[in-house]
């Protein structure tokens, strides 16, 4: 049996293709829940996830599985309206010609952001097409000096620095130019005449996970189930006896995995696997084998507020003027609010860089008030009595920072060489997550590490080749 840590996408992905080749397999998950950051709430319709979800049109392994699992059709992709909020107007960012309305940029800097846009690097006055392709040449730039070089200062700091500083708020200076560039491309399909595609699922993103769980089998995916130690690695990183391993690859004995070792209400068990598959945050990864990495998460703080009325009519409300939230997510302009018995549901998130901001330690009635009074100074017409409901979610570690340097410190799929044999990581610190976070990204990592255990599995079957006879 493989046994794997974790019942978000990636895990559930891992399951299903393993399985798919002949695996057997079983999903144990910390929680109640199976779908990490896609977990829901009830509402008078469809549920609605936690934290804001969606996908872009580059995200097309995750729509390759909805069609493989018969959810295809559920998907329907629609119209996100963007804008952003400054100076006391919103202005809308959709259409060539409302971008180049948008007052705090001049010609100039809109034709420079225009040219970042298009892949084309125009300095020296000679336009040098699909310039930014490889966003790995960027990794050890910062997104300010990029921006500053490649375009002007202005629209650094009039465009994407108020969107540097909503996203990873203190670490923004850190952040590299290819998690910019990588962001510019992941959300760059629009219709010139429309705007940006986005896809939702109809019924909320239950009905992939849903469809997944019902694939691997609900017998193979426990809840309430905390693997607490992977029996045969001893979590010491990078030790060992120094006798060297049976191949002599790194000076150190090179340990299996034997077990797993589960809690769970009805008490703790053992479960012997082949294999684990570690689909969680680092810190777990860390706990169970000792692997460290290095990556830094930042956490969030994320709001449903259920109203009588939408806030705006657009989708996407980024914020370029002092506010306490990172921006403002009208999900029913997106999604019809009939789905959710009528209801307007809109979303404040913000990021918090440390647990210590006082944004975090907020109870959630002080958080209501925090941020409702924060919708009224950017909107005076707001009236709150149209507020029904405010459901808070918080998550410790949400997204990574992507700082300079961010490649050299993403965990391998495999972990034969650094842990042990058997050893497979999956979560959020994965190389399929640069360099942006994504759901897509979460079940290319599943797919991915499901791929090196079928490897390895068929290497250790192959016959062995049989001595020539003395008779050939």
């Amino acid at each position: 049996m493989i046994g794997i840590v974790g019942g978000g996408v990636a895990g559930l992905a891992a399951a299903y293709r393993l399985q798919q080749a002949g695996h057997d397999v079983q999903v144990f998950e910390a929680g109640d829940d199976v779908g990490g950051l896609a977990a829901t709430y009830e509402t008078n319709g469809d549920p609605v996830e936690k934290f804001y979800h969606h996908l872009s049109k580059s995200e097309e392994t995750i729509v390759e599985l909805a069609e493989e699992l018969g959810v295809a059709d559920r998907l329907e992709w629609r119209i996100g309206k963007n804008a952003y909020y400054v100076d006391g107007t919103v202005h809308p960012m959709d259409k060539p010609w409302e971008i180049l309305a948008f007052p705090p940029l001049s010609l100039y800097d809109k034709f420079r952001l225009g040219m970042l846009t298009l892949d084309v690097d125009v300095r020296g006055g000679v336009p040098s097409f699909d310039s930014y392709e490889r966003l790995e040449d960027f990794e050890d730039v910062t997104a300010r000096e990029f921006c500053i070089e490649h375009t002007t200062e202005n629209v650094y700091e009039s465009f994407f620095e108020p969107l540097l500083d909503a996203k990873f708020g203190s670490r923004k200076e850190e952040v590299s130019a290819a998690w910019l560039l990588g962001r510019i491309k992941f959300r760059g399909e629009r219709d010139l005449l429309k705007g940006e595609y986005l896809g939702y699922f109809d019924g909320g993103f239950p009905v992939l996970v849903d469809a997944l769980v019902d694939a691997v089998g609900h017998e193979n995916v426990t809840t309430g189930a905390r693997v607490v130690d992977v029996v045969g690695v001893d979590g010491q990183f990078g030790e060992g006896d120094g006798t060297g391993d049976a191949d002599g690859d790194d000076g150190r004995d090179q340990e299996a995995v034997e077990a797993l070792t589960v809690e769970t209400d009805q008490g703790v068990a053992t479960h012997d696997v082949d294999a684990v598959v570690v689909a969680a945050m680092p810190n777990v990864l860390e706990h169970l084998v000792g692997y460290e990495c290095d990556i830094e998460f930042q956490g969030s703080v994320c709001a449903v507020v259920t109203m009588d009325e939408p806030l705006t009519d657009t989708y996407w409300l980024n914020v370029g003027d002092d506010a306490p939230f990172g921006a403002l997510i009208d999900h029913t302009n997106f999604v019809p609010a009939e789905r959710y018995g009528g209801d307007h549901l809109l979303y404040v998130a913000s990021y918090v860089q440390s647990l210590d901001e006082d944004l975090w330690r907020m109870d959630d009635a002080e958080l209501r008030e925090h941020w409702l009074s924060g919708i009224e100074d950017l909107f005076p017409d707001f009236d709150r009595s149209t507020v029904r409901e405010f459901r808070v979610a918080r998550n410790p570690r949400t997204a990574p920072v992507y700082e300079c340097g961010y490649l050299d410190m993403v965990v391998p799929y495999d972990l034969r060489d650094e842990v042990g044999e058997g050893v497979y990581y999956a979560g959020m610190a994965s190389r399929s997550q640069y360099p942006e976070r994504s759901l897509d990204g979460g079940i290319v990592a599943g797919f991915e590490v499901a791929e090196r255990i079928v490897e390895t599995r068929e290497r250790r079957v192959e016959p062995e080749p049989s001595e020539p006879s003395v008779n050939d």
